[in-house]
């Protein structure tokens, strides 16, 4: 009888064994299963991160090509905030265009606006500096002292005077070589008139004298007069934020009148420049931004820094390098794209905490 009962707790204990082995190996399958399946190779749509797929195709929300997320993450590591994966198929119906940043011959227009100078105070203050000089040079050998002192100070009085007025060092040397006061100032001659134009704060870099000027005016149209930059002023209008720039102009057939309205052009070289389209570039206010084509339909925003806008160029100060592929079309819907990615992708991160 104990031998029987020693036989069936055996048995019974066999029994036990097996079945915890059984369940055992079951979770160790299921474990390994779960293990191979995460694994697997995950791809998800830019546009809609939470849908996923293990194979690639393409999105069933939005048709996008789905991107393989390793890949995805090693690319995106290299770009900056706002960039994005388009198809081709895609980029051909928002009209995607590109150019290839390089360095371009920029040549620059400053267009503004004038008058035919009717100055009197100028030719007048002409007329003070050289009489001034004048009466220096006739006290030159006084014995008094004080007097010789009085004509020095009156004629560098004169001098300042017309240095505030607009003339250059160069232009007040040459008066006080020829001793002769610009007639042309108030009264108009047959071959020579004066311009005053406007130059604006933005530009005032740019504008040097001897640079070739034309005006035009609504007198007589078709008419181009040219001349040369004289003199610039060197103060700052503090109302207006320009300075005035004196240029000599060839009068033909005494056309121009005193105070009569022009508009100005001055061509200005810049050389050679890293440009970029204006068509590439957007501004938000804040900061300039362009898209820069990768490999395998990936863009990338960048900030850029840039000078002077030169016919439909922008000098490029920093942000781009030659051989860029920047976007020239479509950069407005890949931008709004790149948005709504960055707005969806901040949302199931919110609810995924």
């Amino acid at each position: 009888m104990k031998r029987k009962n020693i036989f069936i707790i055996v048995i019974g204990i066999s029994i036990a064994a097996l079945v915890l082995g059984f369940i055992l190996s079951s979770q160790f399958q299921a474990h390994k299963g779960h293990t191979l399946s995460s694994q697997k190779d995950i791809y998800y749509c830019p546009m809609h991160p939470g849908y996923t797929s293990d194979k690639p195709g393409d999105c069933a929300i939005c048709g996008m090509k789905l991107v393989k997320k390793e890949v995805a993450q090693e690319i995106e590591k290299e770009m900056e905030p706002g960039g994005i994966q388009i198809s081709a198929e895609r980029q051909q119906f928002i009209g995607v265009q590109k150019e290839t940043i390089q360095k371009r011959k920029l040549v620059k227009e400053v267009n503004t606006v004038g008058r035919i100078a009717y100055d009197p105070e100028l030719y007048v203050a002409q007329q003070e500096h050289i009489e001034a000089l004048k009466a220096q040079e006739n006290t030159k050998d006084s014995k008094l002292a004080l007097i010789k002192e009085q004509m020095k100070s009156l004629a560098e009085a004169a001098k300042r005077k017309l240095l505030l007025l607009g003339m250059s060092k160069a232009e007040i040397e040459e008066l006080s070589l020829h001793s002769k006061a610009d007639s042309s100032l108030y009264l108009p001659e047959e071959d020579i008139v004066w311009v005053y134009i406007t130059i604006y704060e933005y530009e005032v870099g740019l504008v040097k004298v001897g640079q070739i000027i034309e005006i035009d005016s609504v007198a007589y149209p078709g008419d181009v007069f040219q001349g040369e930059v004289v003199s610039i002023t060197p103060v700052l209008d503090p109302n207006t934020r320009s300075i005035n720039v004196r240029a000599k102009i060839k009068n033909i057939e005494n056309k121009l009148k005193p105070e009569m309205f022009v508009n100005a052009k001055i061509k200005v070289e810049m050389g050679e420049k890293l440009a970029v389209p204006e068509e590439a570039v957007m501004d938000t206010g804040e900061r300039r931004i362009v898209f820069i084509a990768l490999a395998d339909g990936y863009f990338a925003s960048r900030k850029v820094t840039l000078g002077h806008k030169a016919g439909r160029y922008y000098e490029v100060l920093d942000g781009l390098d030659e051989g860029d592929l920047v976007v020239t079309s479509g950069n407005f819907f890949i931008d709004s794209e790149s948005r709504l990615k960055s707005a969806i992708s901040g949302e199931a991160h919110k609810h995924g905490q």
